[in-house]
């Protein structure tokens, strides 16, 4: 039966679309697959269907060296010494979910981390919004000040 590309088959992905104008190649990440701890029954034990993306963040081409700097600096704790990300997923049965799951998320944490913050501008407070302060002070000031009791006569 020719159909097209099933649910439960990978389908080929040319690379991964993390910024507007930055797309990493599928072929900057791998994955390998090991028994999962998840759910499947007894078919944990014969399956490797737990899913490791690995993607090497010094060495990929596709990278500014600002965003490789964003991505280390904000992924530091998926990142290990070798400059490698590693990311596991193991919520699904099947191998195929399990990637595409990481692939998602690949996608959307490595999207996030390549953000820019922008600078916060500082601007001077205008001069009335100072003096309706400073006065709102003062009304407050004279309103306790009022609701004070007298001081005791020393006579």
């Amino acid at each position: 039966m020719n159909s097209p590309a099933h649910d439960d088959e990978p389908q080929d992905v040319d690379g991964f679309r993390v910024a507007a104008r930055t797309l990493i190649p599928a072929y900057e990440v791998w994955f390998t697959f090991d028994r999962s701890s998840g759910p499947g029954g007894q078919n944990v034990n014969k399956r490797s269907s737990r899913a490791t993306l690995w993607f090497d963040v010094s060495a990929s081409p596709s990278l500014t060296d600002r965003q490789k700097y964003l991505m280390r600096l904000r992924l530091k704790t998926r990142i290990n010494k070798d400059g490698l990300l590693r990311m596991v997923a193991s919520k699904h049965r099947t191998q195929i979910a399990n990637r595409r799951t990481l692939e998602a998320r690949f996608e959307e944490v490595v999207s996030e981390a390549l953000i820019e913050t922008v600078k916060r501008k500082t601007t001077k407070m205008p001069r009335a919004a100072k003096r309706k302060r400073i006065g709102d002070k003062r009304h407050r000031s004279r309103v306790k000040d009022s609701r004070r009791s007298p001081p005791p006569d020393d006579d």
